[in-house]
């Protein structure tokens, strides 16, 4: 292995990792829903199933590149595969973010919020993000590396971290509500990028992680001060 390999090697997993945070926070918020006794479970299927998703699809790379190819043209527009998936998921991602932003802020009807959510409702919705998220992922680590091991390598070495510090990620998010509601208005902002890059209007993620990144921080310093 030459160093060209394991810089790739190293920054590809680095990039997994920042990419798969939206992945965490998304399971985290929706996990708590769960009985105690069940979140843990939920989590652990939750990262697995993108473990898997990431390794099959990987297995099917040119499946993967033909989604980049038009299917259709609207007003001038062309849209193919990958622009529907991730407008799909773009707006399922705003749909469910902001349901959950009013039922966490709407206190006084809090009781007509309150059901029953099934492990296997969870799990389901779970899986719809990890797709999303993996065909994301998948098609970045292309563009970056051509070594189809080094993909291999990083997914397994990210999902595995991920699988270490969601808890903790997931424990933090929920002993807080005012980083829930952020972490929630940061899963719209991911809606709303992943909605523009399937119009073809890309928005650098790095503006995104900034933004988010300096808002965490003030809440972050309002929490010490609180304290």
């Amino acid at each position: 292995m030459n160093s060209e390999i394991l810089i790739s090697l190293v920054t590809l997993i680095f990039l997994e990792i920042i990419l798969g945070i939206d992945n965490i926070i998304f399971i985290s918020i929706i996990t708590d829903k769960l009985a105690i006794e069940k979140r843990k479970r939920a989590r652990i299927i939750g990262l697995s199933l993108a473990l898997i998703l990431r390794l099959i699809l990987l297995a099917g790379i040119s499946w993967i590149l033909k989604l980049d190819k038009g299917l259709f043209t609207v007003y001038g527009n062309e849209f193919s595969g990958k622009d529907m998936i991730l407008i799909s998921g773009g707006l399922f991602l705003l749909y469910k973010s902001s349901k959950e932003i009013f039922e966490k802020t709407e206190e006084h009807k809090k009781e007509e919020f309150k059901q029953s959510h099934s492990f296997k409702s969870t799990i389901g919705q779970i899986l719809l993000l990890d797709l999303i998220f993996s065909i994301d992922s998948i098609i970045t680590a292309v563009g970056l590396v051509d070594e189809l091991w080094i993909m291999y390598t990083a997914v397994i070495v990210s999902i595995s971290i991920m699988l270490i510090i969601s808890k903790n990620i997931s424990e933090f998010i929920n002993k807080h509500p005012s980083l829930k509601i952020l972490a929630l208005c940061f899963l719209m902002m991911i809606g709303l990028a992943l909605i523009a890059e399937g119009f073809n209007l890309h928005i650098p993620k790095a503006y995104i992680y900034f933004s988010m990144a300096f808002s965490f921080l003030v809440n972050m310093i309002q929490i010490r001060k609180k304290i």
